[in-house]
């Protein structure tokens, strides 16, 4: 197989899954240098997918965009900076990724963390955004509904965490669920460890819903090429 024309039909790269101090406390970088980090490896667009859970959702809706308005600031004319949110429900110690976002949405995420991921997929979910499992086989994490989530991460590449994503790839084969790749950055050197290749730039977090419900993407797990769709 051709690996250089999959490379140059899917030449934009996006990390879908990336955090920032001090709204992801668990991230050693604040939002500039986060943007200076994938700027400097190439990356055209990075979605900032901050911890929105139990833990912090009191800091309210302004702390919680805070980081993301100065990632956008500090990216100006670098890259793309987008908006995800990675939501965490008081019934568990699961995390799902939200793609198809807007500031707007974060006042109602926080009042629905109470309630669950079933309730949460009854309340936002539309044709516009794309609600997926963060790293389902991670230890004491349980699997989701299928009929609240519309797909896994199932290539999940932090290296502090296994993330068991030979299982994931099989489940999500398995049930036709949606797939996505992320390197859930938080810590120094492990940038970009796994983006998602699109035909065209991501440019907003609608982009982003759009092309993981499309299946026209690829994954680039430092150069290692995942074509995620051939079943």
């Amino acid at each position: 197989m051709d690996f250089s024309k999959i490379l140059t039909d899917y030449p934009y790269k996006t990390e879908l899954h990336a955090h920032s101090f001090p709204v992801s406390s668990c991230g050693d970088f604040p939002a500039d240098e986060v943007v200076k980090i994938y700027a400097e490896v190439g990356v055209d667009s990075l979605v900032l997918t901050n911890h929105l859970s139990p833990y912090n959702c009191d800091e309210g809706v302004e702390h919680y965009l805070s980081d993301y308005y100065k990632a956008q600031k500090a990216a100006e004319g670098k890259l793309n900076v987008i908006l995800g949110v990675e939501m965490r429900f008081t019934e568990n110690s699961n995390d799902y990724l939200v793609y198809g976002v807007s500031p707007e949405d974060i006042p109602r995420f926080i009042e629905l963390i109470p309630y669950g991921i079933e309730n949460f997929y009854k309340e936002v979910k539309n044709e516009r955004n794309v609600i997926i499992q963060a790293h389902p086989f991670r230890k004491n994490i349980v699997l989701a509904p299928e009929d609240s989530i519309d797909g896994i991460e199932s290539f999940n590449l932090h290296p502090g965490h296994n993330s068991r994503v030979g299982v994931g790839a099989r489940y999500a084969k398995l049930c036709g669920k949606l797939v996505t790749a992320g390197t859930d950055f938080h810590h120094a050197g492990h940038q970009a460890l796994a983006l998602m290749r699109t035909k065209e730039k991501m440019k907003d977090s609608y982009d982003i819903a759009a092309a993981i419900k499309s299946r026209d993407i690829v994954f680039d797990c430092s150069g290692h090429i995942v074509i995620p769709y051939l079943y």
